[in-house]
């Protein structure tokens, strides 16, 4: 058995692919439009993922006309593994942007965390790990 994505509904395709593109790194695998169905998926991957096939993904879903949703009190958050939140800070910052929580430490106080959201409100964890 393999991970392969995690889906997420969204408002806006442009705005969600310039927040993980331009802010968390993250690359479009593929896009298929199903216009009788009326929706688009795209597919994107993590900064450092190579298997562009069965690599872990984030799969966007836009169903026309569906501007926002109801993330609902069941949804949790993304978690991503990020080599500085400093520097990640930085790049939020300079996207008008702000964590929603952090940075400080995990509950065992053993790496540093943080929080963002994505332009549809979805949590996203960053966990920076360092050479122990």
């Amino acid at each position: 058995m393999r991970y392969l994505h995690t889906m997420i509904r969204i408002g806006d395709i442009d705005r969600s692919l310039k927040f993980y593109h331009e802010i968390l790194g993250f690359r479009e695998i593929r896009r298929s439009d199903y216009p009788d169905d009326k929706f688009t998926l795209v597919f994107l991957q993590p900064p450092g993922e190579t298997d562009d096939m069965f690599g872990p993904m984030l799969e966007l879903t836009y169903n026309y006309g569906i501007g926002s949703y109801d993330i609902g009190d069941g949804y949790g958050h993304i978690a991503l593994k990020v080599d500085s939140i400093s520097e990640l800070q930085e790049i939020v910052e300079k996207h008008g942007l702000a964590f929603s929580w952090g940075p400080g430490k995990t509950p065992d106080g053993r790496k540093k965390m943080a929080f963002l959201k994505d332009p549809d409100g979805y949590k996203i964890e960053l966990i920076e790990y360092t050479s122990e």
